[in-house]
């Protein structure tokens, strides 16, 4: 199994990044807030899981070691297969799928495009007890050295293509994510405070266009296009 990568960033576009190792480049699929703090020219290291089928071999790419092995443990519940892993950790980080499964809030689950109320029952029925409760994970390095979660690699005007581009990636029509985005700008621009979000799950704490964390804009904007 490759563990992680640590090398130059090649490209990076919607669906994923060319990162290079020892003078090979390798193509990582990356779940939308992890591609945000990837840079071109840059040096980044993320956490990796290889998925293996008989047509293909494709390397999945995640901010830390918590992100990485939750994906893999969501797979193993039935029905869940590495493109609704990836897409769910799109939407919850790994502590609030841990919160949602503990306390069966099917509603949360079914934020996450292609998750219907049975799907989110059996994921309920089938990880209890093995993700571990909220603060359980180990946080690793994020990639290009931001931590996950962190507002370290925004910028101040990419930050509305980028999720844009994550949530068109995950099959939302560009309409239909430019108006989640409207949605949520006020929200994200008016500074909160606290650890990211609020009580709803939410995001709070930026302030202003420079303080936006793309990942959490991403999760936002999923959580709105999840409602209608």
């Amino acid at each position: 199994m490759i563990a992680h990568l640590d090398g130059i960033v090649s490209s990076v576009a919607p669906d994923g990044a060319v990162i290079e190792v020892g003078g090979v480049g390798l193509l990582v699929q990356c779940a939308p807030g992890t591609l945000a703090r990837l840079r071109t020219g840059e040096r980044a290291k993320v956490a990796t899981s290889l998925v293996v089928r008989e047509d293909a071999l494709t390397l999945f790419g995640f901010a830390d070691d918590d992100e990485r092995n939750t994906f893999e443990l969501l797979q193993t519940a039935s029905g869940v297969g590495p493109r609704l892993a990836l897409a769910t950790l799109a939407v919850l980080t790994p502590d609030a799928l841990r919160r949602a499964v503990a306390a069966e809030d099917l509603a949360a689950l079914m934020t996450v495009p292609g998750i219907g109320r049975k799907g989110a029952q059996r994921i309920v029925l089938e990880l209890a007890g093995r993700l571990g409760l909220p603060g359980d994970g180990v946080p690793g390095s994020a990639a290009g050295g931001a931590a996950a979660g962190s507002g370290a690699g925004s910028r101040t005007d990419p930050w509305r293509e980028q999720v844009r581009a994550g949530l068109v990636n995950l099959g939302w029509p560009a309409r239909d994510a430019d108006q989640a985005i409207s949605a949520i700008e006020p929200e994200l621009l008016g500074g909160q405070g606290g650890d990211g979000q609020d009580g709803d799950g939410r995001p709070a704490g930026a302030t202003g266009t420079a303080g936006v964390d793309v990942a959490v804009a991403l999760r936002a904007a999923l959580r709105v296009l999840g409602r209608t």
